[in-house]
């Protein structure tokens, strides 16, 4: 895991119940309460899952892309090109820990 990586990672295990496991397909997961809030594949990409509607929204603002091998379903892939990019990435980290803590499962 490079730095870039390991600056989300203890970013996001700062945040109230965030775990982080090894992801099935290499790289870093992140879950609350069993849910997978997103996971990166080493310093340059970070995959997210949204519903669909959101995904939508997301990829029209610019603020991802659909995803790198499941394009059409509610997963979205943001490229983390260098150390500026690590905050677009946590914003969308963020936004999927807010959404299940609005739904009670955080």
């Amino acid at each position: 895991m490079g730095e870039i990586a390991e600056r989300i990672e203890r970013e996001l295990r700062g945040w109230p119940g965030v775990e982080s496991k090894p992801h099935r397909f290499n790289g870093i997961e992140f879950r609350v309460r069993g849910h997978e809030i997103g996971h990166l594949h080493g310093d340059r990409l970070a995959d997210l899952p949204f519903p669909v509607r959101v995904r939508k929204e997301l990829v029209a603002a610019g603020k991802a892309e659909e995803h790198h091998v499941l394009p059409e379903t509610g997963w979205t892939s943001y490229r983390i090109r260098g150390p500026e990019d690590v905050e677009g990435a946590l914003e969308l980290f963020r936004m999927n820990y807010e959404r299940l803590q609005a739904r009670g499962r955080v």
